[in-house]
């Protein structure tokens, strides 16, 4: 009796588990004996069904390397340390070379850098990649907005030396404050 409740038990958790595997729950009909799958509810293609709807859109395309066309928007924030203010600041750049409304401690330099490697202010961030293990301080810089008609969000700190190497790479962008290293 007990070896048939087990069974009985076992089975009831793999219906179960396939069940909630399903895309709907378990709640589409299974399918008929001539093989093909019952109508789900009325105007909801079965999840196997074929549309003729392109697939959404990727998000924004990363920056290429090489030169660029040289138009930024970017908001920067460099924080010295965790407990330390941080630095605010706009790059605004046409063609590469500054607009008035730049906040940039270095606007010239920073535009230029830009305009020769866009993705410099978007490093790579490979899940598997070896990175010395050294410390270059407590230094962190978020860089936003658009470059290039692309949208960029970067993070930047020094606790290893893959980041290092990016936030040197970004030093001209992330201004007088970030290039401490």
């Amino acid at each position: 009796m007990r070896k048939q409740l087990s069974h009985a038990a076992l089975v009831l958790l793999a219906v179960a588990g396939l069940a909630a595997c399903m895309p709907d729950g378990g709640s589409t009909p299974s399918p008929s004996p001539t093989g093909t799958a019952a109508s789900p509810s009325a105007g909801t293609p079965a999840p196997d069904t074929e549309t003729n709807s392109p697939a959404p859109s990727p998000s924004a395309a990363p920056l290429t390397s090489g030169p660029g066309q040289g138009n930024a928007e970017l908001a920067i924030m460099v924080k010295p340390s965790d407990t330390g203010a941080p630095s605010n600041f706009t790059l605004v750049c046409q063609n590469g070379v500054p607009a008035a409304e730049s906040q940039h401690p270095n606007a010239a330099a920073a535009c230029a850098a830009l305009k020769n490697n866009p993705a410099i202010i978007s490093p790579r961030t490979a899940t598997a990649r070896a990175c010395t293990q050294q410390y270059g301080g407590p230094q962190q810089s978020t860089v936003t907005g658009v470059v290039d008609g692309r949208s960029v969000e970067a993070n930047f700190s020094l606790r290893d030396g893959c980041e290092i190497g990016a936030w040197n790479a970004a030093k001209d962008v992330l201004g007088a404050t970030g290039g401490a290293v």
